[in-house]
């Protein structure tokens, strides 16, 4: 196969600018469990209870935000949602920056978590639509590495002045303030998506199948939502595991510290964000089945030593660093490149808000009880996430490859068969 041209400037203009989102939505769940549970707590006394709630309204809110801005992206385009919701998440950011009454901080939080639902799905449509063929999946794989780099800078600057209480806690919300101000104000010079608005002019002509909200539930559309909502969501359970409960892990199952878990995490980060930038290269060729099948054979591995050896420094540390290189080729980021492969133009947004609710419920339900097995029953834990994780690679190797792509179905002259 011939080298394929590098995209022009302005492709990478609004893949970093969509991509934005990635950065800002990372940075806020981040900032949100170090802020809220611990520059916070003492000063506006912040009990366990009042934590747990604030950050599991904003997961729920995240499901909810995706679910109705990923409807309103193929309604209304992509550019409407994603910067109506980048002013949403800007607002509740100074909400959380002031922190004071505390019933900002729920009006805050609520807020950020509808705002960075509804972002993802319409920016990742935007990206994969307007970059040019060839360079779609790097595209969207791009915006996955900024949300790496969300982590980073948020983790980054924790660090710094994480333990300056409410002063250090209202610095990290003013960062993200100020960057996504800087992206708003930029992002007005992009248009609109040229393919969701050929498309919706075709389906008000009566020239595209795919348009209303029911073909999203019927073949063969359907099959590529089950799938995608499958795969992420059994994948997601592992790393919202992590995510969420690794420091807990780390401290009540190996002694360990907080702050040495805070700097084995800073690990992991790096080589994914190396590997990422490898995966770029190879997403939009054939060698991307390989290379998605090895890090789904490394996520496998990573799961698999603390459930036959048990939960020790050792093996969560080589979960850490086996899943950071892992992940770059596989999970949320092969996810999103199918989210925009497999589903037609004026349902993207739709099934990718809907998939990626689905699997933040799941998350939030499997959070509840998390604590409780990792403590009564370290090992069942473990080998409930190797079965999870396994049964996602399943669905990535042997499902998602035979389901027709969105071009195809396209294709597809109105009220004709999908293609065989």
């Amino acid at each position: 196969m011939s080298q394929l041209a590098q995209p022009p400037g302005r492709t990478w203009k609004i893949a970093t600018l969509a991509g934005m989102a990635s950065y800002l939505d990372a940075g806020a769940l981040v900032t949100s469990g170090i802020v809220l549970g611990g520059s916070y707590t003492e000063a506006l006394a912040l009990d366990a209870g009042t934590v747990g709630a604030l950050l599991g309204l904003q997961t729920l809110m995240f499901a909810l935000g995706a679910l109705c801005g990923g409807r309103l992206g193929d309604l209304f385009g992509r550019r409407r949602v994603f910067t109506l919701s980048l002013l949403l998440y800007a607002a509740g950011i100074a909400m959380l920056l002031i922190a004071s009454p505390l019933w900002l901080l729920h009006v805050g939080v609520v807020a950020v978590g509808l705002a960075i639902g509804a972002d993802l799905a319409a920016s990742l449509a935007l990206i994969n639509e307007e970059s040019p063929d060839g360079h779609k999946g790097k595209m969207v794989i791009f915006s996955n590495i900024l949300w790496i780099g969300g982590i980073v800078a948020a983790m980054g600057l924790s660090a710094v002045v994480g333990s300056w209480g409410v002063l250090g806690g209202r610095i990290m919300f003013a960062h993200l303030l100020v960057v996504a101000i800087v992206v708003l104000v930029l992002r007005f010079t992009l248009r609109e998506s040229a393919e969701w608005v050929a498309a919706r002019s075709a389906a008000a002509a009566g020239g595209i199948q795919f348009s209303r909200i029911g073909q999203l539930f019927r073949a063969p559309v359907v099959f590529a939502v089950v799938a995608l909502g499958l795969y992420y969501a059994a994948w997601n359970l592992g790393a919202s595991t992590m995510g969420s409960f690794g420091t807990f892990l780390w401290t009540n199952l190996t002694g360990g510290e907080v702050a040495e878990y805070s700097r084995l995490s800073l690990l992991g980060l790096p080589v994914g964000f190396l590997a990422g930038l490898v995966f770029m290269r190879v997403v939009d060729r054939p060698a991307r089945y390989a290379w998605f099948a090895g890090g789904s054979a490394l996520i496998l591995v990573a799961w698999a030593l603390p459930a036959l050896f048990g939960a020790n420094r050792f093996t969560l540390v080589a979960v850490l660093l086996l899943s950071g290189l892992g992940n770059a080729f596989c999970g949320e980021g092969i996810y999103k490149v199918w989210s925009q492969e497999l589903i037609p133009t004026l349902l993207r947004t739709t099934a990718t808000g809907l998939t990626i609710a689905f699997a933040r419920v799941i998350a939030a339900l499997a959070a509840f009880v998390t604590p409780a097995i990792a403590l009564a029953n370290p090992a069942l834990l473990f080998w409930l996430l190797l079965a999870f994780t396994a049964a996602a690679n399943a669905i990535g190797l042997f499902w998602v490859p035979r389901l027709p792509k969105a071009r195809e179905l396209e294709d597809v002259p109105v009220g004709g068969g999908a293609p065989a």
